[in-house]
């Protein structure tokens, strides 16, 4: 199959300018471009498009020569893989020779230019990220995508497990595609081979593996995918902390999620399968080099114990004064889903209110400082710092009430 008949797309991306003036660029003296993967399939699926991509058979070198020609920047962002970053009136498009692949090590790939659209269709994962539409919408289909599509079916383009050999990431690669685009259970083959290749994860950079996982757990609904994850053994591979505390949470938190109004937050779904224990979580985000910020955000959260669900508002705000805000809501928020687990939805609900005062609730700022002391005749040192401390216990004690009259007013100097 190449063209599918009675069938165009007219999405508004692909009406643009800049991008039509681009494929003016491309389609001059027998050139063809069409746009690739993502945005073809989001297109055909009701969704929108993050980033449109191309492919040409015009050679990469000649992609940026044409582009200095026409007055705009290419940037050789892939160029040994046949990628150009095509910047058209401060738009961004990557622009792809097509390819096939001569060589490949698991992860990277030798490939040749060419011309031959099947080729460059038959090196791509999965069915549903290879189809292309041309500058009018015409959608060709190469590798059998549009009816798995139609049917939310996530399936890999030929031999499954020789995919998987070609490049191991597409084993998490699967996975997050069936949390975003699939339905019911995932194909059989596809899984099969995940399931035998999953020893091949290993010799991924464990950055790479992260950002699959993030990206996983960002899905609106990412449950079915993390529960054939764990079921093949593959979450164990790449989330081992998981493997003692299990995913069980992860139902109610994702059905909790939409009962509040939640964002999809893949920090807080993982914590719905990791033990909350600080050694754990530091080892873990050490492990996956997360960002300075999510290590801290999982610290945070082991850190914090959830309060009481009868707990006094002030009493609350007293707890979290003294502790992270973020971390506080993460408890508070996951106690009540393993009390919706437990079926004690009484408590679970205090909690919950609880917890929405947690998120409102805006850190009041102490109202004194060392200089206001020193204004009284107070040397600075230890026992300012000792009287700073005891100031701020007493106004804490308040309710954040007492003002910085009353407070200096208490003062012996």
């Amino acid at each position: 199959m190449s063209i599918i008949e009675n069938l165009k797309l007219d999405e508004d991306w692909l009406q643009d300018e800049k991008l039509q003036t681009l494929f003016d660029i491309l389609e001059r003296e027998g050139g063809e471009a069409r746009v690739a993967g993502g945005a073809v399939r989001n297109a055909l699926m009701g969704k929108p498009a993050s980033d449109v991509d191309l492919c040409t058979t015009v050679l990469p070198e000649q992609v940026l020569s044409r582009l200095k020609e026409a007055g705009y920047k290419g940037v050789p962002t892939g160029i040994e893989h046949g990628t150009i970053t095509a910047v058209i009136e401060g738009n961004a498009f990557e622009v792809t020779t097509l390819r096939k692949d001569i060589e490949t090590d698991g992860r990277h790939a030798v490939v040749e230019f060419g011309t031959d659209w099947q080729e460059d269709a038959n090196r791509r994962d999965l069915t549903i990220n290879g189809l292309y539409c041309d500058r009018v919408g015409n959608v060709y289909d190469y590798v059998n995508g549009y009816p798995d599509i139609a049917e939310k079916q996530v399936r890999f383009i030929g031999d499954a497990a020789i995919r998987i050999k070609e490049d191991s990431l597409r084993i998490l690669r699967f996975f997050r595609f069936f949390a975003w685009y699939g339905e019911g259970r995932p194909d059989a083959a596809g899984l099969k081979a995940c399931a035998q290749g999953k020893d091949l994860i290993s010799g991924l950079s464990v950055e790479r593996v992260w950002a699959e996982l993030k990206n996983t757990f960002s899905a609106p609904d990412p449950g079915r995918a993390i529960l054939w994850m764990r079921t093949t053994g593959i979450l164990g591979v790449v989330l081992p902390e998981s493997q003692k505390w299990g995913t069980d949470a992860i139902p109610g938190l994702l059905r909790l999620e939409v009962q509040e109004g939640w964002k999809p937050d893949p920090l807080f779904r993982l914590m719905g399968m990791v033990r909350p224990d600080k050694k754990t979580v530091e080892g873990l985000s050490d492990r996956l080099s997360m960002s300075n910020a999510e290590k801290e955000r999982l610290t945070d959260w082991a850190d914090s114990i959830a309060p009481s669900p009868y707990t006094s508002l002030s009493d609350l705000e007293r707890q979290i004064y003294h502790a992270s805000k973020q971390g506080m809501l993460d408890a508070m928020r996951l106690e009540a889903v393993h009390l919706l687990g437990r079926d004690d939805e009484a408590r679970a609900l205090a909690l919950l209110k609880l917890a929405k005062h947690c998120e409102d609730w805006v850190k009041p700022k102490f109202p004194l400082q060392g200089h206001d002391l020193a204004e009284l005749g107070m040397s600075s040192g230890p026992e300012m710092g000792k009287q700073l401390k005891a100031l701020e216990a007493k106004w804490v004690e308040s309710g954040f009430s007492l003002s910085k009259q009353t407070l200096l007013e208490t003062i012996k100097v």
